[in-house]
């Protein structure tokens, strides 16, 4: 079979997912020339506005992909892109209906799903090889290569416009007024991954008495209220503007997130705190100035996600103190 070179990719969610699929359609479309076609759920399309190798994207509401509807969704769609290649890097039963309505190749992702299982129930006893071996970008991109690049290689990469940045770049100024600033993303979709109100709340005045500026960001109530030397823009602005605010941050502080995958995109380093997840999940953010502050539990990781209550009082979470994450932070704006 020949291999085409317009594929449709399946990735639909959640946001650091999609985001961490970028850098992968780069290194395939400078290495093939392959152009892509990228179909995920409406919330996530706006972080690939841009991306040079992706001529169109196809947003998809759920109410498209409930009983009844996804079939039809499906075939229409398998016909509107006869021709086209399939490339699944979302690897569920819904995208495996999806290839069996498709007409041209499929290429799916290693999700290593039994190395997964025996890691997390083992203990990290078994299983471990191999996914610490590849992060979830070089996963995706053992869809179609036989050995998979280096990890830089795939870094996720996001495209804001010249006057998305220009707006990024004012908001940033009127907020800090000259000062290094640092933005916060105090949330988590998993509460047994967030860490504690109280030591965002320590962090922030510290960073502040250092003499940096934070803005915080997300979706939620802050637990850092806005005053000097913080600004709260939680709920104030759309997936793009919070790029194009991380774009000029020294640093992003966030638990294991979507936003830690933005701010990697627009190359931001970032301090990244991992509780009841695990490096082995293929998480872990990779560029060069990148720090993972992780606690140091035995029970880790005890989830997939971190879904699962936590016993113990979220101990791993307890265990990551202030003062060290401070201390990662001040070696990124030094």
């Amino acid at each position: 079979m020949n291999v085409p070179n317009n594929w449709v990719v399946m990735r639909l969610s959640a946001l650091g997912d999609v985001v961490l699929t970028t850098g992968v359609l780069t290194y395939l479309h400078n290495k093939y020339g392959w152009r892509f076609t990228f179909l995920t759920l409406e919330p996530w399309a706006a972080v690939l506005k841009g991306h040079p190798a992706i001529d169109s994207i196809i947003p998809i509401k759920k109410e498209q992909l409930r009983s009844g509807k996804e079939y039809t969704f499906f075939k229409q769609l398998a016909e509107e892109h006869e021709g086209k290649g399939l490339l699944d890097l979302h690897g569920t039963m819904r995208s495996r209906f999806l290839s069996l309505c498709w007409k041209g190749a499929v290429r799916r992702y290693p999700k290593f799903s039994i190395q997964r299982r025996l890691f997390l129930q083992t203990g990290g006893k078994l299983g471990g090889e191999k996914l610490l071996q590849y992060n979830v970008p070089q996963r995706y991109a053992l869809a179609v290569e036989e050995v998979a690049p280096t990890r830089l290689e795939l870094l996720p990469q996001l495209f804001l416009s010249q006057e998305e940045l220009q707006k990024g770049q004012l908001l940033c100024e009127q907020a800090a007024g000259g000062k290094p600033i640092v933005a916060l993303h105090p949330f988590s979709t998993h509460p047994n991954k967030a860490w504690f109100s109280e030591s965002w709340r320590m962090l922030a005045a510290k960073l502040v008495d250092s003499g940096a500026h934070v803005i915080v960001i997300g979706v939620g109530n802050s637990p850092v209220p806005e005053g000097k030397g913080v600004t709260n823009l939680t709920g104030r602005t759309s997936i793009r503007e919070t790029c194009a605010v991380l774009k000029y941050a020294k640093a992003l502080v966030t638990g294991d997130s979507g936003p830690m995958h933005l701010a990697s995109g627009v190359q931001t380093p970032v301090v990244a705190l991992f509780g009841p997840t695990h490096r082995a999940w293929g998480f872990f953010p990779e560029g060069v100035s990148d720090i993972v502050v992780e606690a140091d539990e035995e029970c880790r990781p005890c989830s997939l996600h971190g879904k699962k209550v936590c016993d113990k009082d979220q101990a791993c979470m307890q265990s990551i103190e202030p003062q060290r994450v401070l201390q990662s932070v001040l070696s990124l704006l030094s």
